[in-house]
């Protein structure tokens, strides 16, 4: 058998049955048959639901798993080996999901080779379940899931040295060297493509971003777990048919930072303008309420100074992604989508000044 699977197609039924008895979701039964179909809109990594079909009619096995492989398109792969992502979501799932109050899918194969990239995640199907959308925005109470989501991942990960002192959440100097070199490059490609089609005061902020000092040289505060792609794609609602009410996908970006960066990210790119503008603060009072009473205080004038930069990241995100990861139709709408919520928060709080002045 195939020790890591790293295609979809790689994957047989010898090699779910070993897995699926390992992790314990199986016992006497085997894997007969199985199939694939592609689902998520990702581009850094490529997942698929598998059907499968059992030796004994009252298989005690799951009918359906989902799985995650690298990306097909070598663009996107290669963005991902100089970042470590894929390292770093196998990491999570085997090390740090269980100790977490966040929402992931139960992972019963997670396994990478560290010298090829090649990696696996097999988890468990939450369908039916609707996936959360970055182009149709959501709701308050889908905003309000998202913002409890966050508390779950950045309460338990506050100051706790245990999860945040781990050597792979911790990015290599010259991959973050190499990232600041490459950072006038990407904004240079998100101009030639965008500049037509994202209003002019938002390609400003981009452009502005990108010949900010403390922007590049910033020190991240080593205060808790950071997602890093907070936003309504890496979201499934009503899983299971409604039997629950969230979870959050794709870990492959987990970093060491401040938690308030996820909570802009998701304001900002995430729920849409017209919703922010609607509930910001109301949001910022939930997360400051909740993470409260999970046991860690925060300032609220510092909240929001943290919030506030945290946009920024959103704007970032958009710019870098756009060109070092493969183009599609969708993602261009996505980038489109995420530039032009994080730029309107960076401008109505002026973020870059904020920025400059811490």
């Amino acid at each position: 058998m195939t020790k890591i699977p790293a295609r979809p197609d790689l994957v047989t039924p010898d090699w779910l049955t070993a897995m699926l008895r390992e992790s314990g979701a199986l016992q006497t039964c085997e894997v007969t048959v199985v199939s694939w179909e592609p689902i998520g809109t990702g581009q850094v990594g490529d997942s698929v639901r598998f059907h499968l079909v059992y030796s004994a009619t009252a298989a005690e096995g799951p009918a359906t798993l989902a799985a995650k492989f690298p990306a097909a398109d070598e663009t996107s792969r290669a963005t991902a080996a100089m970042l470590g992502l894929y390292g770093k979501e196998v990491h999570f799932y085997s090390e740090l999901a269980p100790q977490l109050g966040v929402r992931t899918p139960r992972c019963h194969v997670a396994d990478i080779d560290e010298q090829t990239g090649e990696f696996v995640l097999l988890f468990e199907d939450l369908g039916p379940a609707r996936g959360g959308n970055q182009l149709e925005g959501c709701g308050i109470e889908e905003a309000r899931l998202g913002i409890m989501q966050a508390v779950a991942l950045h309460a338990p990960s506050w100051r706790n040295e245990d999860i945040l002192g781990r050597d792979w959440l911790h990015a290599n100097a010259d991959a973050a060297e190499k990232v600041r070199a490459m950072y006038p490059h990407a904004q240079s490609v998100f101009r030639e493509r965008y500049a037509e089609l994202l209003e002019p005061e938002f390609m400003q902020v981009c452009e502005d971003l990108a010949a900010c000092i403390p922007w590049l040289e910033r020190d991240h505060p080593k205060l808790s777990l950071v997602h890093g792609d907070f936003r309504l794609d890496n979201m499934l609602f009503d899983i299971h048919g409604g039997d629950e009410p969230v979870a959050v996908l794709d870990w492959q970006t987990l970093s060491v930072g401040n938690g308030l960066t996820d909570v802009g990210y998701f304001m900002g790119c995430g729920i849409g303008d017209e919703l922010r503008r609607a509930h910001e603060l109301e949001l910022l009072d939930l997360y400051h309420d909740e993470m409260n009473k999970a046991g860690v205080t925060l300032d609220r004038d510092e909240m929001w100074r943290d919030y506030v930069i945290g946009a920024l990241h959103g704007v970032s995100t958009a710019v870098f992604s756009a060109a070092f990861v493969e183009r599609t139709e969708r993602g261009d709408a996505n980038f489109l989508s995420m530039a032009r919520g994080a730029c309107a928060l960076a401008l109505e709080h002026d973020s870059l000044g904020m920025l400059e002045r811490n």
